[in-house]
């Protein structure tokens, strides 16, 4: 970043497996055919196809992609695991494929350090002892090295844990004792190779926030490995989409979601809840227009998640505030219009007359007058508060739940009676948290109303 030299650049990168493969990135007939066509034409397999990217210094760089996509031969291409068929590939500007057997010795075991899926741990030794195998290698001295592998144990959380086998550890505590290891070389770069897959959910999860917890702390450059998108949206700065062996979009989590490069990553994505990866820069609209200038503040860099639940508690239209300066304003439409993206979603945003789904303010606020959507002001909200409303439109054509309609539905005896005590259920969350969901409306009661 900044301008500084790449900590990996890689340039028109291939890996074909088969007879002759040097010549499949070499012709321009071959490099255009389908994965099937090149087998059939050549009994050659393209994993990876001219690829090329950089990995900034600092980041987390996550390379995503089904099964056969070639992710994983490509992370194993950046250290020569795997040798490349053709292209460049550098890091911190030298030629990684120009490397002699020494230099690519160096680089292995102190510049660029691998987390694998199967954990890869000596079942002889202590976890303090697999921590310190890598500075063994080095030939770093034994107090050293062990307490220097003391030091990363209890940075990823087994302290206490050190004498045990790893026959004696769960899945999650085999994998942290990977990543001491990896740790304890103290490398430049970290590659991580899918090495979450083979746990459980929750253990998943906790590794992921461990790495994120690492990384905040150590600033430690990593390249990611994985077939999740959740975890890729969780952990990446950057994404790299894979699809047969290519690179079909590159970009931030908020990139690959708001602007899917075709058909394949639209679908994809199509199931990320948006307000949860989208920021508000995506949502805002110009600073200074009536109604604004009071209310609350926010990050550019806050979710649509967190700037619903301000705007929601608030009752009035978000500033967004970089520095001491208001570079937008967020309200309930604009949020609206980031969840719920689509052609019919711009209808109802911009006046349509389409069903809304609410959101509860807080008691004695003023959100109708400013956040006031198309339909009418009636009835108190669903949950019996008492309070006024902010309106967020649906999308018109959408499956809104009953009572979001303009008017109530021809049979409403019972759901008005089951509504009036309270009994509504949670028309879908937009936010993380509990106070974030949308709450429909109550049912008019009034004969003018219907």
């Amino acid at each position: 970043m900044n301008g500084t030299t790449p900590v990996f650049s890689v340039e028109g990168l291939w890996k074909v497996f088969g007879p002759k493969a040097d010549r499949v990135p070499a012709d321009p007939e071959l490099t255009g055919l389908s994965p099937a066509e090149l087998r059939a034409r050549t009994g050659c397999t393209a994993a990876v196809r001219d690829v090329s990217f950089d990995v900034r210094k600092g980041e987390v760089f996550v390379v995503m992609g089904l099964s056969g996509s070639g992710k994983s031969t490509l992370v194993r291409c950046l250290t020569r695991l795997i040798e490349p068929t053709a292209g460049a590939i550098a890091i911190d500007g030298e030629d990684v494929r120009a490397m002699d057997r020494g230099r690519l010795r160096e680089l292995r075991r102190h510049r660029a350090a691998m987390v694998f899926q199967h954990f890869g741990l000596l079942p002889h030794r202590s976890v303090l002892d697999n921590v310190a195998y890598g500075l063994e290698i080095q030939g770093v001295a034994r107090s050293e090295r062990r307490a220097r592998a003391a030091e990363v144990v209890a940075k990823v959380g087994l302290e206490g844990m050190e004498q045990r086998r790893p026959g004696q550890l769960s899945g999650g505590q085999r994998q942290r004792v990977g990543l001491a290891r990896a740790l304890a070389v103290d490398p430049e770069v970290l590659l991580f190779d899918e090495p979450f897959s083979a746990l459980d959910p929750l253990i998943r999860r906790d590794m992921q926030e461990e790495v994120v917890r690492l990384h905040h702390e150590e600033g430690r450059t990593m390249v990611f490995i994985t077939h999740d998108l959740s975890e890729a949206l969780k952990l990446g700065d950057r994404i790299a989409l894979m699809r047969d062996g290519r690179v079909v979009q590159l970009g931030t989590p908020e990139e690959i979601v708001g602007s899917p490069a075709d058909d394949y990553v639209r679908e994809f994505v199509r199931d990320v809840p948006r307000e949860q990866v989208m920021t508000v820069r995506s949502a805002m609209r110009a600073p200074g227009e009536t109604g604004s200038a009071d209310g609350p503040a926010v990050a550019p860099e806050a979710t649509v998640a967190e700037a619903i639940e301000v705007v929601a508690e608030a009752g009035v239209p978000a500033r967004v505030v970089e520095g001491d300066r208001c570079v937008g304003v967020v309200d309930a439409d604009t949020l609206l219009g980031v969840v719920a993206k689509g052609d019919a979603c711009g209808t109802s945003a911009a006046g349509g007359g389409g069903p809304v789904a609410q959101f509860p303010a807080p008691l004695g606020g003023d959100a109708e007058r400013p956040l006031e959507g198309p339909a009418a002001a009636g009835g108190s909200p669903a949950a019996g508060g008492g309070g006024p409303v902010a309106r967020f439109p649906a999308p018109l054509g959408g499956d809104a739940e009953p009572g979001l309609e303009g008017a109530p539905a021809a049979d409403t005896d019972s759901a008005a009676g089951s509504r009036a005590a309270g009994a509504v259920g949670p028309v879908g969350a937009v936010g993380p948290r509990e106070r974030g969901r949308v709450t429909p409306p109550a049912p008019r009661t009034s004969p003018e109303d219907v």
